[in-house]
């Protein structure tokens, strides 16, 4: 749509065309991976090829890594047979899968006795706060940080983590399971044996391809600084807001944060209003995870930090990518700041 800003990457990223083109390329590879003859062979070396690309990008060696439809499918496989506890912070997939009884500091910050009875994320997607992730970690979600913070899987020293392709560029529908080597966890899906027997049934080989192509362009940003300058816009649009957004609270600016982030809440001044608002004025935002779209709440995530009902009902997420210009944050700034100007006089008379 021309004449509009895309200001909510945590939820999704748009394709790449190194990903588009991997994709389409891949359509015209016929055979089934696990078949033996000459196609079947070249779809499963392109099936490899991908598997190291990806590994590659993660810093974890190929073997290690088990494609999966999706970063919540690589959850629920992460946690089957093992009971995990984690922050109520938590994306509602590892939700799903672990009991949330750790505490979350008022900073985001969870606390984690007993690292291998746990999950914990690496990043936050609706306020950008990371954690450190301390070794022997058995479930991180690197989902958010994947391509745009620098780690190495095998250097975290964690059992397992989770990533999931449409957050960096690549399609929707399809993820990774990302293992220790040597863990040995039973299959969630079971039957022809595929993913060496991790997770059975046939391979979704074009999304796989384009999960590939960009996990590699993904750490070619990320290595020429591309964040860096995503980090500079963050910091552009939130001294702009700061500058006359009277009684909006900024969440996580004293906290590491994912470079591209920012969460922030004007009490009173409803989350979901805001971002129909900011819609119709060409920009498009989230008041919280795209994953819990429809369900009219306060954050989840917010509470858990200690912010009140009403606070955590009017936060907004604004989240940048590598395509974002100075002049999108600018004119966003802008037109968040009139609206509430708005409200605010609303609110008073």
């Amino acid at each position: 749509m021309s004449g509009r800003s895309y200001l909510d990457w945590n939820a999704t990223t748009p394709l790449r065309p190194e990903a588009r083109a991997a994709m389409v390329a891949a359509m015209d590879v016929p055979g089934n991976p696990s078949s033996v003859h000459a196609e079947g062979r070249a779809a499963k070396a392109l099936l490899e090829r991908a598997r190291a690309q990806v590994a590659a990008a993660l810093g974890a060696s190929a073997a290690d890594i088990v494609f999966t439809g999706s970063a919540t499918e690589a959850a629920a496989m992460a946690a089957v047979g093992r009971a995990l506890s984690c922050g109520a912070v938590e994306h509602d997939a590892v939700l799903a899968v672990c009991n949330p009884d750790l505490a979350v500091t008022p900073a985001g910050r969870v606390i984690v006795p007993d690292p291998g009875q746990a999950a914990l994320q690496l990043a936050n997607s609706e306020t950008g706060v990371m954690q450190d992730l301390p070794p022997g970690l058995a479930l991180s979600d690197l989902t958010q940080g994947f391509g745009k913070v620098a780690f190495a899987f095998d250097w975290l020293g964690i059992e397992a983590g989770i990533v999931s392709a449409h957050k960096l560029g690549g399609p929707k529908g399809v993820g990774a399971l990302v293992l220790r080597r040597g863990l040995d966890l039973p299959a969630l899906i079971r039957g022809g044996g595929q993913e060496m027997g991790r997770r059975a049934g046939t391979e979704n080989l074009i999304g796989i391809a384009g999960f590939a192509a960009a996990a590699e362009a993904a750490a070619r940003d990320l290595a020429d600084g591309v964040w860096d300058r995503v980090a500079e816009l963050r910091n552009i649009l939130e001294k702009a807001l700061a500058s006359a957004a009277d009684g909006t609270i900024f969440v996580g600016k004293e906290a590491a944060r994912l470079p591209n982030t920012l969460c922030l809440m004007t009490p009173g001044w409803k989350g979901e209003t805001q971002v129909m608002q900011m819609d119709l004025a060409g920009f498009a935002i989230s008041a919280g995870s795209a994953c819990s779209s429809g369900k009219v709440r306060a954050s989840r995530v917010l509470t858990a930090m200690g912010h009140d009902a009403d606070h955590a009902a009017s936060a907004i997420r604004v989240s940048l990518g590598a395509d974002t210009t100075e002049d999108d944050v600018l004119r966003f700034a802008d037109a968040w700041l009139a609206a509430a100007k708005r409200y605010r006089s609303r609110a008073a008379g």
